[in-house]
């Protein structure tokens, strides 16, 4: 077998020889690379595979053995290509921001509005529009490239979008003071206006979550794919931090809203609004400042400067990535505020002319790595809404039903999805992180069909008839199975977002690839939001009906990502995590060498062969002469 089949032991042995450093204290990278080469080599005159084995099983041994030690190794090697400061920016941003402000909207929403009275189908489509923001990635990708404010890409845009997510919040907190949902809505007629305003003060809300990810996201990008040796540790670092956010968000939001408390929740997430703002202020998101004076840079207002230089190289990307952006969010304003079956029909057209966009303007091999995302996404259909509402379904809605309360269906089986969650990024740094593109996703994609057996099982009730109960087998099956699912599915998705970006356009184009997984996730919940509505289930009121569940999930769910989502994935490279995804040198994709290159070479050309030819000439006549002489 070839040795490009294999898997390479390269990370293995620097991850070995980079803990042996790290515990003398030394920093010598030029001293760690020629020792990293001299055992590679040793290890390759005995047998690649041999060396390949060893080290692996002596690597894996260690971590399973010495869980400290590995995990000491794993900080001095993240902190060894990132800066404490940005390290601590991203922890606080993703525990705040993301596992705080992000998974408090989206478990506040399920009890709120549905004592309201809003159907589940409704419901999802709110979930989609407080969502949007996130597809909003690519429009602030490109406007903090393009546009620094005060000399800074990133700095005051972050604060910016706090601020308008603080605003979100105090909107929401005056809409809700002391008051319960029930009370609330009282009035069945100023239900769907008061639905309207909570769904914007959802996505403001987002808004701060949203832009602050996609910047730290822009920042790794870029230093991910000068360090392609990092491979996913800072993606599993992010994850972490956002795991454990989610813990602590998940304790609180399920006791207080089966109390009605819904006050006391929007005041912790005018807290956790306000958390990354000093960090963000004195720099701690790593960028250089850029002046008037630096080459393509022009100064539109006070404050405000524009990187022409770079938008004349790159118009064509730039202009694309943006208008993607405004995709979702007025996708998600008209099927939510219009109709959801124009909504529908304008989702198909957006998904084939993003596709289109996509091959027209990006190298092919980005072409067919987003096209594999899309339909990676698109074919896994949400019902996390209809879902939401069986297992909290009371008894005058659904008499046999499980009957769970908030507290246990947020704060209980959250608490213990997030651990097993956290505990499935420990293993995937461990185990899979060193392995191909492709059969990681393939092994994620092949589970993630598996794990909604689960709640079919729930739904017909079999697991009463095994005689277990609806809360153990829910903890057994959605809590801990599904939820390790989701999150290995989701790690190689963000290293491929990761090193997909070019150099100078990291958070356009990162934000892009984010950006368009986001609309196919938009344009999966639209479509389960339609099937809920279409079917003849009843999801509120008295004698709701559930029925059709079952056979939905099994479609929409098993079958759809395996005919549709497994062989996606043979468009993406079969590269190891630990290399970059694209040679972004080789592609030279919109560089302003490649064409002074190409015209070059054409000028040389041009002049050199008239001198050939005439050379040869002289040549003729020279032989020409000889033999008349």
């Amino acid at each position: 077998m070839d040795l490009d089949t294999q898997i390479d032991p390269s990370p293995l042995i620097t991850r070995k020889f980079s803990s042996r450093l790290s515990s003398i204290g030394g920093d010598d990278n030029i001293e760690y690379d020629n020792e990293q080469s001299s055992i590679t080599l040793a290890d390759f005159h005995r047998s690649p595979s041999e060396a390949h084995n060893n080290a692996r099983s002596e690597i894996w041994r260690e971590r399973i053995l010495h869980p400290c030690t590995s995990a000491k190794v794993y900080f001095a090697d993240l902190s060894s290509v990132f800066s404490w400061r940005f390290l601590s920016w991203l922890a606080i941003q993703n525990f705040a921001m993301y596992g705080g402000v992000s998974a408090l909207v989206m478990s506040v929403s399920l009890p709120l509005f549905k004592e309201m009275g809003i159907d589940a189908s409704k419901q999802q489509l709110y979930s989609t529009m407080t969502l949007s923001p996130f597809a909003l990635k690519p429009l602030i990708g490109v406007f903090s490239d393009l546009f620094p404010l005060r000399g800074y890409h990133k700095r005051y845009l972050a604060l910016i979008s706090i601020l308008i997510g603080l605003i979100g919040c105090s909107a929401l907190l005056a809409l809700y003071h002391n008051r319960n949902a029930k009370e609330a809505a009282q009035d069945p007629e100023q239900t769907h206006r008061l639905s309207d305003l909570l769904v914007i003060c959802f996505f403001c809300m987002n808004v701060t979550a949203a832009n602050l990810d996609i910047l730290g996201e822009g920042k790794y990008s870029e230093i991910m794919r000068n360090h392609p040796e990092s491979g996913s540790s800072v993606i599993t670092f992010k994850f972490a931090c956002s795991l454990l956010g989610s813990i602590v968000t998940n304790s609180y939001v399920g006791p207080l809203t089966d109390g009605g408390h819904f006050h006391i929740i929007f005041c912790i997430a005018l807290g956790l609004l306000l958390t990354p703002f000093y960090p963000t202020l004195r720099g701690w998101l790593p960028e250089k400042k850029r002046r008037k004076s630096d080459p393509g840079m022009t100064k539109i207002c006070c404050g405000c400067l524009f990187d022409q230089g770079s938008f004349q190289k790159k118009r064509t990307p730039f202009v694309v990535i943006a208008l993607s952006g405004l995709a979702v969010p007025l996708l998600s304003a008209v099927t939510t505020f219009a109709s959801l079956r124009i909504g529908i029909a304008v989702s198909m057209i957006v998904f084939f002319l993003l596709a289109g966009v996509t091959y027209a303007v990006f190298p092919r091999v980005v072409f067919r790595i987003i096209v594999a995302i899309m339909l990676i996404k698109i074919s896994h259909i949400k019902l996390g809404s209809v879902l939401g509402y069986f297992y909290t379904a009371d008894e005058q809605c659904l008499p046999d039903g499980p009957h769970f309360s908030y507290t246990y269906y947020i704060t209980v089986a959250g608490i213990v999805g997030s651990i097993v969650n956290l505990v499935a990024v420990m293993l995937y740094q461990s185990y899979l992180s060193s392995c191909r593109f492709r059969p990681a996703l393939m092994c994620t994609i092949l589970a993630g069909a598996i794990a909604p057996v689960m709640d079919i099982i729930l739904i017909k009730r079999w697991n009463l008839a095994l005689g277990i109960s609806d809360k153990v087998f829910f903890i057994l099956g959605s809590a801990i199975f599904e939820h390790f699912v989701n999150i290995v599915v989701a790690l190689p998705m963000m290293v491929i977002f990761g090193k997909l970006a070019p150099p100078n356009m990291e958070s356009a184009v990162f934000s892009y690839a984010v950006g368009i997984a986001t609309f196919c996730f938009m344009m999966s919940q639209l479509w389960g939001s339609a099937i809920i509505r279409w079917s003849s289930m009843k999801t509120v009121g008295t004698n709701c009906n559930f029925d059709e569940l079952p056979a939905i999930i099994g479609v929409c769910q098993i079958l759809l990502p395996i005919i549709v989502g497994l062989p996606a994935t043979l468009l993406i490279p079969n590269r190891l995590q630990t290399e970059p995804l694209i040679d972004w040198t080789k592609e030279r994709w919109y560089e302003e060498d490649e064409r002074d290159e190409l015209i070059t070479e054409s000028l040389r050309r041009v002049l050199e062969e008239p001198i050939e030819q005439e050379e040869d000439l002289c040549t003729d006549d020279l032989q020409n002469e000889h033999q008349f002489t």
